[in-house]
C-alpha cells in the first residue's frame, strides 16, 4: 500500500512532464514564420522629428509628441494625473491635456521640464535639448 502511495504521485508528475514537453512544440507551430508579432501601437511613440536636435526653430508639436507624448498625450500617466488635479481644482477634464491648457507660460514649462514635478522626473539636456525645449515651451505656453 505504501508503495502505491509513492508511485501514484510519481506517475502523475511524469504525465505532467510529458504534456509540458509537447506544449511548446504546438505553440511554435502557431507562431508567425516571419518572426515575432509587431509591437502594439499604444507602445510606440511618435517618430523623432528630422533635423539637428541642437538647432533652434524646431516644430514644437512634433517634438512634444515624440519626447513627451508617451506620458502627456491621451491615455498617458501624466495626462491621467493632471486630469485628476484639474478636476480637484474645479476645471473641466479636458484641461488634463497639456495641449488644451491656456494657463501655461513658456518659462513655467521649461522650469517643470528641467526640475520635474510630483511624479514627473527632471528631463536632462540629453533627454530634450535646450532648442527642443524652447520649441515645446512655445507650443504649450499659451499664457502671457
Amino acid at each position: 500500500m505504501k508503495r502505491l502511495v509513492l508511485i501514484l504521485p510519481l506517475l502523475a508528475l511524469a504525465a505532467c512532464n510529458q504534456q509540458g514537453a509537447q506544449a511548446p512544440a504546438a505553440k511554435q507551430a502557431e507562431a508567425p514564420k516571419d518572426g515575432p508579432p509587431p509591437i502594439p501601437p499604444y507602445q510606440l511613440r511618435a517618430e523623432q522629428p528630422s533635423g539637428n536636435r541642437l538647432a533652434a526653430g524646431r516644430d514644437g508639436k512634433a517634438v512634444f509628441e515624440h519626447q513627451c507624448g508617451a506620458c502627456h498625450l491621451a491615455g498617458g500617466m501624466g495626462t491621467n494625473l493632471l486630469t485628476k488635479q484639474r478636476l480637484l481644482a474645479g476645471e473641466t477634464p479636458d484641461k488634463g491635456m497639456l495641449t488644451n491648457r491656456t494657463d501655461l507660460t513658456p518659462d513655467y514649462v521649461k522650469q517643470v521640464v528641467r526640475t520635474g514635478k510630483n511624479a514627473m522626473p527632471p528631463q536632462t539636456k540629453v533627454d530634450i535639448t535646450d532648442a527642443e525645449l524652447d520649441s515645446v515651451a512655445a507650443y504649450l505656453g499659451k499664457a502671457k
